[in-house]
């Protein structure tokens, strides 16, 4: 027994060295070369932190389009979904929920129209993109709340559009928060 004990005290401090503090102090030095220092991609207007760029937001107001739902209330420091099936009754009756609001404050969408992105949460509770689609199908309330041409937004929806990785990897998305900074550049009620 005493043959065993001693190696497998050497192997636990080992490990708990490896990592609890190498890998921890690379990956640490790794984010020191990102934007911010890995503190994530803060977002500013007029010198004013408005939010992060990779972390949804709650926007609720017909002027801005609007983010994907969270199941956390967008808190970052509690990431997480909802955790229930797709046959929950409880989750069926949520995602029915977001899409009959979005229908009513969005009277010119049908509901087919309504990609899956905007009534569902992502996994996380935060993504802050929607496809391209998601917003689109919004362009016409904004254009109604700001009383600014449905054209002038697709164009500047088209303008944040970000292509998938190396053209193969994802899916095209557009960043909410982004979106909405340059459409305040474009016309602020």
């Amino acid at each position: 027994m005493k043959q065993n004990i001693l190696p497998a005290i050497k192997l636990s401090i080992l490990l708990l060295v490896v990592f609890a503090v190498i890998y921890p102090s690379i990956i640490w030095v790794a984010a020191q070369a990102a934007p911010n220092n890995g503190k994530g991609e803060v977002a500013t207007v007029n010198g004013k932190v408005v939010g992060y760029a990779n972390e949804g937001q709650n926007f609720t107001d017909a002027k801005y389009f609007w983010s994907r739902p969270s199941a956390v209330a967008y808190n970052a420091a509690g990431s997480g979904g909802s955790n229930k099936g797709p046959n929950n009754p409880d989750y069926l009756q949520v995602v029915k929920d977001r899409l009959d609001t979005f229908l009513v404050h969005n009277p010119t969408i049908k509901k087919e129209q309504v990609p899956v992105e905007l009534v569902t949460a992502s996994g996380s509770g935060l993504d802050p993109h929607v496809s391209p689609e998601g917003a689109l199908v919004q362009v016409d309330r904004v254009a109604k709340a700001r009383n600014i041409s449905a054209n002038t937004l697709k164009q500047l929806v088209d303008k944040q559009i970000e292509k998938p990785l190396f053209g193969m990897f994802g899916t095209s998305r557009i960043n909410v928060l982004k979106l909405n900074i340059e459409l305040d550049k474009v016309s602020n009620p």
